[in-house]
């Protein structure tokens, strides 16, 4: 069997384990204390074991600056994506997508299998990348959803110089950016992995190993499976990635990459989960909301991260185990228009089907007028 079929087996099988025992861990807070040492130890941890082992160059801002120029263009596009599927921008699902959509989450959906199929150096390039992600998803997205929720209540718009600072605040005080700011230093001033204290090394480096499979376990804990909006959702998100892949695509033939696994980098990253972040923006609204007209769908947004990340994790490992393959422009380019041909099937059988339903409605109203 091929080594890369192998090791995706594996990683599937971890996550099967998680899904079966999730009767095991049935306390939200025993789940979410995975997804925390996730997130504040063994995933910072892998990032700066990676980041040691790299050269400092200038190329490095390349990384960040594009993943923030993702994000704002699937901000900007993200309206006339709701319109295909059917979705009211203005409504409170469109204004809750609307903040997820252009978000995303690479620690939980895409580092572990990143530094699995491609290496240190490749999750090192990533790590960089999620740091323009987070200052639009913790800066701008709030300001969007602020703008939004007084937009609906017509209130008069309070400073938010102190929620910007206390926001600029948290990234830097986040675990993962902690890391990579201290990393960069020790880099800047002439270290590396090797020159580290051994008992420093041996420490990062253990704790590291344990990532991949906790993070694997926690994604089978945390699929739910609900009926209640499943096939608009999973259209929603199709769609997202199918534009994705065609931005990646894009860039790719723009800027001539040549290298294979940095062109899998540029597929794998912006496919990411969505950010939980906008939920937490939303919800800090949603609260000062009682019997008026809902600005947000807290309800919705949770669906919609709940389904986001087994998607987001299947794609990712589909193309990073199909190796070189999928690094051809002309793969990635079909496999985009695929899924924005899926979707776009499944509007029209939908819009068939509504006007069938409708035309038998007005047909039988007029045998029952016609009766009477």
């Amino acid at each position: 069997m091929d080594p890369a079929l192998q090791k995706t087996f594996t990683f599937l099988s971890f996550i099967l384990l998680g899904f079966l025992l999730k009767s095991k861990f049935n306390s939200k807070e025993q789940v979410n204390g995975i997804k925390s040492f996730i997130l504040t130890i063994a995933l910072p941890s892998t990032i700066f074991v990676a980041l040691m082992g790299v050269e400092m160059s200038a190329s490095m801002l390349v990384f960040p600056i594009l993943a923030l120029a993702f994000n704002f263009v699937i901000y900007f596009i993200t309206p006339p994506l709701l319109k295909v599927v059917g979705v009211d921008n203005d409504s409170a699902k469109g204004r809750t997508l609307r903040l997820l959509l252009p978000s995303l989450a690479p620690g939980l959906s895409c580092f572990p299998f990143i530094l699995e199929y491609l290496g240190e150096k490749s999750l090192a390039d990533a790590a960089l990348a999620d740091v323009g992600n987070k200052f639009f998803v913790l800066i701008f997205l709030y300001v969007m959803a602020m703008n939004m929720f007084y937009s609906i209540h017509l209130l008069a718009k309070t400073s938010s110089k102190g929620k910007i600072k206390e926001l600029l605040m948290s990234l830097v005080r986040e675990p993962i950016n902690l890391v990579i700011i201290i990393a960069m230093a020790l880099l800047s001033l002439g270290f590396n992995f090797d020159s580290l204290p051994v008992f420093i090394g041996d420490t990062f480096s253990r704790l590291s190993l344990i990532m991949t499979p906790l993070v694997l376990f926690f994604i089978g804990l945390a699929v739910k499976l609900k009926k209640e909006s499943l096939w608009a959702i999973l259209n929603i998100l199709l769609l997202r990635a199918g534009v994705t892949l065609l931005i990646s695509t894009g860039l790719v033939l723009l800027l001539e990459v040549q290298d294979t696994s940095t062109i899998l980098l540029m597929m794998v990253f912006p496919l990411s989960s969505c950010s939980f972040w906008p939920f937490a923006h939303l919800s800090v609204f949603s609260k000062r909301e009682k019997n008026s007209s809902k600005t947000f769908d807290t309800e919705y947004a949770i669906l919609v991260l709940a389904l986001s990340l087994p998607i987001s994790t299947l794609m990712i490992l589909g193309i990073l185990s199909s190796g070189e393959f999928f690094a051809r422009p002309e793969v990635s380019a079909t496999s985009g228009c695929i899924l924005l041909g899926t979707v776009a099937l499944v509007q029209l059988v939908r819009k068939l089907s509504s006007s069938r339903f409708n035309w038998q409605v007005e047909e039988n109203k007029k045998l029952i007028e016609q009766a009477e």
